[in-house]
């Protein structure tokens, strides 16, 4: 367990984390990586969400919890693993962390090994090293496009899909706000 120091320390760095969100992900950048999910979306029957947070909650930081647990935590409340084919990956970077997680659910984890998703992580993470944060994202989302088309595609001569399971629009969490559906 850290100290309460190292805690601290933590904690002023989840609340200073808001002030980097405009500037690594604007408005802007969120409305064309929702337009490349919903472009996305129309090659395959998989789900994805993107979910930027500045900083973790009060009770997360207390208790030293890691990205990861927020992650799958958020994986539920957006409804990730809620998709008729079981296919639905969330993308979530904490920024005051430097944190990058990918999750996916069952229907993928039985056609795609875990140390993809992780390869895929460090490669968005040398991007975002760099302040490349629209590339970075901009690549996972083709490289997830790709895994689910080559998985999950949709069936030649079908209909083009009508509605979606879930928004395509990214979630920006502010630092400390917790997540509303």
């Amino acid at each position: 367990m850290r100290n309460w120091m190292q805690r601290l320390a933590r904690l002023l760095r989840h609340r200073w984390a808001e002030g980097r969100m405009q500037a690594a992900v604007p408005d802007e950048l969120l409305d064309r990586l929702g337009r490349r999910v919903a472009a996305s979306e129309q090659r395959h029957t998989g789900e994805i969400r993107i979910c930027v947070e500045a900083g973790l909650p009060l009770s997360y930081v207390w208790r030293d919890a890691s990205a990861r647990e927020r992650a799958v935590a958020l994986f539920g409340k957006l409804r990730v693993w809620d998709t008729e084919h079981n296919n639905g990956v969330l993308i979530y970077l904490l920024l005051a962390d430097h944190a990058i997680e990918i999750i996916a659910d069952r229907g993928l984890t039985r056609v795609i090994p875990a140390d993809t998703w992780e390869k895929l992580a460090q490669e968005m993470g040398s991007a975002f090293h760099d302040g490349h944060y629209e590339d970075g994202l901009t690549q996972a989302l083709g490289y997830v496009t790709a895994l689910l088309h080559t998985h999950f595609k949709v069936d030649a001569g079908a209909a083009p899909l009508d509605g979606d399971e879930l928004p395509d629009a990214p979630v920006r969490l502010r630092t400390g706000h917790g997540f509303r559906p």
